[in-house]
């Protein structure tokens, strides 16, 4: 057991169940299960996955050229508590380069026994790009293996008798798997065994005769050869022409077919290449399926193949890590009217299902009617997409309102992409969400979407996204970054409750906006709308989200809305908690989704965590609100009053509250009257806040002319930004103010 005092230089399997019987310090062999913007999961046992952090690579993480699937080396450095494991890099990533390799079974009679590894071969190989098959089963409606033996010729007596030792040794190994369809590691011996023979048969020179044979003897043996080629070919063009007969299943139905061999057509959906065999994302008209193409380790099979080609896949039913995948034996690419069939079959059954049959909303609200018809038209969309196997980006604000609109869509597509993907980690590459730091889809979001987009169909095959924006991108400062997407041909959906303007409805390809139907949506969220959207999406989720309307409302909650969550259990101390709880956490990693907390905040937790996490809200909104309000400045310019803070010199500028969040607030405890505004002036920016409607372009517009070297701009319509120059700070207050009292 000296092993045990060089562990750096082994390496473990482990057949564990728990992260905490995981042993730090020792070097464990993974597969990648996916990426994150802050590094690499691996799996190193079912249920077992650890985060390799981007700053652990001695490379960065966009260089890194693992992909899902890959069996990797990694350390493991930590366990935490909570189960979390913080692996560490390797430099060794072979098991040559380790002196050992040792099971790790805490639970088992195996732990510390040697791992048993298949001998590496050596010496240069054919590149191979189509998978060899040598199968012993042939698709529904083909000839048996018995009808194929009966066309072979019979080998010479030499040949059986030198045979016999070897057959007679393995016979006991083989005797149960006789009828047993081949798999991807058949193929592999399969292929390494052929050329093991071929080499041999190199090497060994031909014996040479005593006498030399008549010429009439060698005409007799090349009659026999050619019959024996004969007799092959027409063996193997009898199978081909059965196996075009072979009847053609559906997706949906190969769950119970494991262990057949199958014929399937559709579209190629993404193609990713592992470090064992490639595998392609098969989409037909009623499911989506893996089929894995084995040549080399490594190596691109069938590297003519495209995301978006029709083909005709035969092979084997398996199930892998409890994963349906099809063990592809045979993959042909169709064309002409063969392609046009499958594509038209393809696209009648995805109009069939992508659209709904109506909307009705979770409670009676004028606004939410009105957009009935582009209602259905987002939820197509986003239906289509995902049917379409196309990655969905939302983008919404990082504010309360902004999380449960995405949090509603979220909770109405990750069962529809589960249903439709049969890889565990589909939702992950499927369906991101990415808040905005403000309502404005500029170019700096933009490029970030363009950027990641454009190497996950490089790196990936994956297909150009749907971008959706909640509660964003409606107006004009947001046209640079639509535009940006539309560029690449990307889908937008913008669906926003507040007015939009016309040079976006012009741009994107769906938009959703009371305004634009003639509604008067002033008393409308952008989480109760979404959330109306989430249930056309998917009825099932109905009443897990019949809450997110009243959660949405920081104010005049419609009295339905409010209504609607008491009879799902959501009194209103309940809705405040979690809208706060919300807000707060939207605040912390704002540009994280924080997928798994946000669900258990509004969908799964029980109200202790809620309830926990709004107390902290509570507590430092309230300390900020008591320093603000001592330092109020009280201002009365023409018909208006005003407060103005000057956040800059009165709040904490990087702690909660946001001044945005905090503005709202201070507006809200403030205000007398039907003329009253609300400002925050920071150093080359400020907020406003007013009773009545304030056209803020207006404002800025006329405020520029009173104070023209200020350089004022609308920075955010929504959130009633407007930016300065630092050294015209005074300047800029009092034109802002003096522009607004115009508008009463």
């Amino acid at each position: 057991m000296d092993w045990i005092t060089h562990e750096e230089d082994v390496w473990f399997e482990f057949r564990g169940n728990s992260p905490h019987q995981l042993v730090p310090g020792r070097f464990y062999k993974g597969t990648v299960d996916g990426y994150a913007d802050f590094g690499v999961f691996v799996d190193l046992a079912s249920n077992v996955t650890g985060l390799l952090h981007r700053s652990e690579l001695d490379r960065r993480l966009e260089s890194l050229e693992w992909e899902p699937g890959d069996e990797v080396f990694v350390q493991v450095k930590n366990v935490r508590d909570n189960g979390n494991i913080d692996l560490g890099w390797s430099i060794r990533q072979s098991d040559s380069e380790f002196r050992g390799a040792r099971i790790h079974d805490p639970d088992g009679d195996a732990d510390g026994q040697p791992v048993e590894q298949e001998a590496e071969s050596s010496g240069p190989a054919t590149v191979k790009t189509r998978p060899k098959t040598g199968k012993t089963t042939k698709p529904v409606g083909a000839s048996t293996s018995s009808e194929t033996a009966e066309s072979e010729p019979e080998q010479e007596p030499e040949q059986e008798a030198e045979s016999e030792p070897e057959q007679d040794a393995a016979s006991e190994s083989d005797a149960g798997d006789e009828d047993r369809a081949p798999t991807a590691g058949d193929i592999v011996d399969d292929i390494a065994a052929n050329g093991e023979s071929e080499q041999d048969v190199e090497a060994e020179p031909e014996p040479e005769s005593e006498a030399e044979p008549e010429s009439e003897p060698e005409q007799d043996d090349t009659d026999a050869e050619q019959d024996d080629t004969d007799a092959e070919q027409e063996a193997e063009t009898e199978a081909d022409a059965d196996a075009d007969e072979a009847e053609r299943v559906t997706l949906a139905s190969i769950d119970d077919r494991v262990g057949d061999v199958i014929r399937v057509e559709g579209e190629i959906a993404s193609v990713r290449q592992t470090g064992g065999p490639t595998v392609f994302e098969l989409r037909d008209e009623t499911a989506i399926a893996d089929c894995a193409a084995f040549v080399e380790a490594g190596v691109r099979a069938y590297p003519e193949v495209e995301v978006g080609d029709y083909v005709r896949i035969d092979g084997e039913v398996e199930r892998r890590r409890g994963e349906l995948q099809i063990e592809t034996e045979e993959l042909t690419v169709l064309d002409g009217d063969e392609a046009d069939t499958v594509a038209q079959r393809l696209a009648d059954a995805l109009s069939d299902e992508a659209r709904p049959d109506a909307v009705a909303p979770l409670a009676a609200h004028e606004p939410v009617a009105a957009v009935g018809k582009s209602l259905l038209d987002a939820a197509e969309a986003i239906r289509r997409a995902v049917l379409e196997s196309r990655p969905i980006v939302v983008r919404h604000t990082a504010t309360a309102d902004g999380y449960v609109a995405g949090a509603a869509v979220e909770r109405a597509v990750l069962p529809l992409i589960r249903e439709e993907h049969p890889r565990d980690d589909a939702e992950y590459h499927y369906f991101t969400r990415r808040p905005l730091e403000e309502a404005v889809y500029g170019m700096d979001a933009a490029t970030n979407d363009v950027t990641r987009m454009l190497e996950d169909r490089d790196r990936h095959d994956e297909k150009l996204p749907l971008v959706l924006l909640l509660g964003a991108g409606s107006t004009a400062e947001s046209l640079d970054g639509l535009g940006l997407l539309g560029v690449y041909g990307s889908e937008r959906v913008v669906v926003d409750a507040a007015p939009a303007d016309d040079e976006v409805a012009e741009e994107v390809d769906v938009l959703v906006n009371p305004a634009r139907e003639g509604a008067d949506a002033r008393d409308l969220s952008v989480g109760a709308l979404a959330s109306t959207l989430s249930v056309a999406v998917n009825e099932d989720i109905r009443d897990d989200v019949s809450h997110l309307p009243a959660v949405s409302y920081w104010e005049n909650c419609p009295q339905q809305y409010l209504d609607l969550a008491a009879s799902h259990g959501f009194d209103a101390d309940r809705v405040r908690e979690l809208r706060e709880a919300v807000a707060l956490e939207a605040y912390y990693q704002s540009y994280q989704d924080k997928r798994e907390l946000i669900a258990d905040l509004l969908f799964d937790a029980d109200e202790g965590l809620a309830g926990h996490v709004s107390e902290q809200f509570r507590i430092k909104l309230e300390d900020e609100i008591e320093t603000a309000q001592a330092n109020l400045e009280r201002r009365d310019v023409g018909a208006i009053s005003a407060a103005v803070l000057d956040s800059d010199a009165y709040s904490h500028r990087f702690d909660f509250p946001p001044t945005g969040l905090l503005v709202d607030e201070l507006h809200r405890r403030t205000r007398e009257g039907d003329a009253f505004v609300t400002v925050a002036l920071g150093m080359d920016e400020l907020y406003l806040r007013s009773t009545g409607d304030l056209d803020l372009r207006a404002v800025v517009e006329s405020a520029a002319e009173k104070a023209p070297a200020a350089g004022l701009a609308a920075a955010g319509i929504r959130e009633g930004r407007i930016e300065f120059l630092t050294g015209a700070r005074d300047e800029a207050l009092e034109a802002v103010l003096d522009a607004a009292a115009e508008q009463f």
